[in-house]
C-alpha cells in the first residue's frame, strides 16, 4: 500500500534526499516544503495519510506547527522527525498530539516501517527513546505543564516579547529585526499561546513583571 506523505523540513538537502529515498520505497511524497505556514496550508489542501515534521525550524517551529494542525482539525497522524533526543521535546510532542517521534539518523527502511505503523494507529518512538515513552505512559515523567512558561519561548520569541514590552508595534519590530510583518504576527500569536494570555499587553506585563527586559542585549534601534 502506498502512503501519502507531506514532509515539512527547512533543510533543502535533507528534504530532497529523504523525498528520493521514500519515493523509491513506495511512499508517495505529496509535497516537501521548507516552512510551517506552507505545510499547514498543504495539509488542509492535500489531506495526507501522515505528516513528517521537523522540530527545529525558523519562524514557526515544529511544535507550533503540530499544535496548529490539531487546532485546524487535521486528525491524521503527525510524526516528528528530528535530531533532538531531548526528553522534554519527546514528552511535549506526544502531549501535543504527535503519533511518532523519530530521529533523523535512523535507517530509511526503519523509517518506512515506522510510518506504516503510525498510519496503522500505533505510537512509534525512536528505539533509543523507548524508555522515556514507557515513563510517559506510566505518568512518571517530566511535567512539562509545570515549567516556567517563558522557558518554552524560542530565542526569537523572547526577543520579540522584549520589544513588545517596550511598546513597539509589529511594524517597528519587523523593521528592527529585519523580518516581515507577517512573521512578527506569527511569533506574537505563538508567544500569547505559550504564555496562556490573550493580548500583547498581557504578554508585555508578564515580561516586565519577570524582569525579562534586563536580559535583553542592546539593539541598534536607529534607521
Amino acid at each position: 500500500m502506498s502512503l501519502n506523505v507531506i514532509l515539512i523540513d527547512d533543510h533543502t538537502l535533507f528534504r530532497e534526499g529523504l523525498e528520493g529515498l521514500l519515493n523509491r520505497r513506495n511512499i508517495n511524497i505529496l509535497a516537501a516544503v521548507g516552512n510551517g505556514p506552507e505545510g499547514l496550508r498543504l495539509a488542509t489542501e492535500l489531506n495526507p495519510d501522515v505528516i513528517l515534521l521537523d522540530m527545529r525550524m525558523p519562524e514557526m517551529n515544529g511544535m507550533d506547527v503540530l499544535r496548529q494542525l490539531r487546532k485546524n482539525g487535521f486528525s491524521n497522524p503527525v510524526a516528528m522527525l528530528t535530531t533532538s533526543s531531548d526528553e522534554r521535546d519527546l514528552v511535549e510532542s506526544l502531549r501535543s498530539g504527535a503519533q511518532g517521534y523519530l530521529l533523523k539518523d535512523m535507517e530509511p527502511d526503519e523509517l518506512v516501517l515506522a510510518l506504516r505503523d503510525i498510519v496503522a494507529g500505533k505510537t512509534v518512538v525512536a528505539p533509543d527513546l523507548a524508555p522515556v515513552l514507557a515513563r510517559v505512559v506510566q505518568g512518571d515523567s517530566i511535567t512539562v505543564t509545570e515549567e516556567n512558561p517563558f522557558s518554552r519561548l524560542t530565542p526569537r520569541e523572547n526577543e520579540i516579547l522584549l520589544l513588545l514590552a517596550e511598546g513597539q508595534s509589529n511594524k517597528v519590530i519587523a523593521r528592527n529585526l529585519g523580518i516581515s510583518d507577517g512573521t512578527v504576527k506569527l511569533h506574537v500569536k505563538s508567544i500569547l499561546r505559550k504564555l496562556g494570555v490573550h493580548s500583547r499587553v498581557e504578554a508585555a506585563v508578564m515580561a516586565v513583571e519577570q524582569g525579562l527586559r534586563t536580559t535583553r542585549s542592546n539593539h541598534d534601534d536607529t534607521g
